[in-house]
């Protein structure tokens, strides 16, 4: 099992700033856009950007094999003996960077024995990554500078919720949300940018009532882990990694302070 060093982490950190800046040079020009057979967009710069980050990873690790979005048709009987693996989103938020809202931002996560336990989270136009690995805390490193997460951590829930979502089912969540508790929604840029935004504080949860990919989980189940909060379906079940023929997450919620009594705050039906 590859041992989880902060060399590791600098090395994956190095990558995933590399991938960046390849990023900013595709954001600086027109790109092509394709529709996906699931009728979501994909750019040359996630195809550019997932053989990239793979062939760096490879060169990094070449024992350990790399699942991307962009290269995910490995069925689960050829992977279901993966002890580890790299799981990538190379361009997280692809809407969002075809939209130009600097939303966006390359995902990087080792998984092990089914369980994230290192990831990344790198969003070049903002400045901003969020990384982790397992047993040494959660970080954001903004402008060069590096501090620990959550910035801010309420002990105790208020009876407002800020809750960060995509653009629909906000009225469902609304209703899920027990008295005397509240909901205030706001929306912002890619799936991991959301948990970032938990992961920081900002937010006291993010829902999520659509599908999303396992790349889109991971390396935010290791960075809200490590700063104590937590990701969840909606039954309060852990989500599973590597372990289904599909890749396609349950509805989750995440959650900045996984000590709350969260299935009293919000109930679904």
């Amino acid at each position: 099992m590859q041992p989880l060093t902060p060399q590791l982490l600098d090395q994956v950190l190095a990558i995933a700033t590399q991938a960046g800046e390849h990023l900013r040079r595709f954001y600086a020009q027109s790109v092509r856009v394709e529709i996906k057979p699931d009728h979501t967009p994909v750019t040359e710069a996630d195809l550019f950007l997932s053989r990239f980050v793979s062939e760096q990873l490879t060169a990094l690790t070449p024992h350990i094999p790399v699942l991307s979005e962009e290269q995910c048709k490995i069925p689960l009987c050829e992977r279901a003996d993966w002890q580890q693996y790299w799981l990538i989103d190379p361009l997280d938020g692809t809407q969002q960077f075809i939209d130009r809202t600097d939303q966006f931002a390359v995902v990087i996560c080792l998984v092990q024995q089914n369980r994230p336990v290192l990831g990344v989270i790198h969003a070049p136009l903002l400045n901003k990554t969020y990384y982790a690995c397992v047993g040494n805390g959660a970080f954001l490193r903004e402008s060069r500078q590096v501090v620990a997460l959550p910035l801010c951590k309420k002990s105790h829930p208020t009876d407002r919720l800020l809750i960060t979502m995509g653009s629909t089912n906000s009225e469902k969540v609304r209703q899920a949300v027990q008295p005397p508790y509240q909901a205030d929604f706001f929306k912002y840029g890619s799936s991991s940018l959301k948990a970032g935004l938990v992961a920081e504080g900002k937010a006291d949860c993010y829902i999520r009532l659509g599908d999303t990919g396992e790349w889109d989980t991971g390396a935010a189940e290791v960075i809200l882990r490590e700063c104590g909060g937590a990701i969840f379906d909606l039954h309060f079940q852990p989500l599973s990694y590597n372990q289904r023929e599909s890749f396609v997450n349950p509805h989750f919620m995440m959650v900045a302070n996984a000590q709350w009594d969260w299935q009293r705050i919000i109930r679904f039906n």
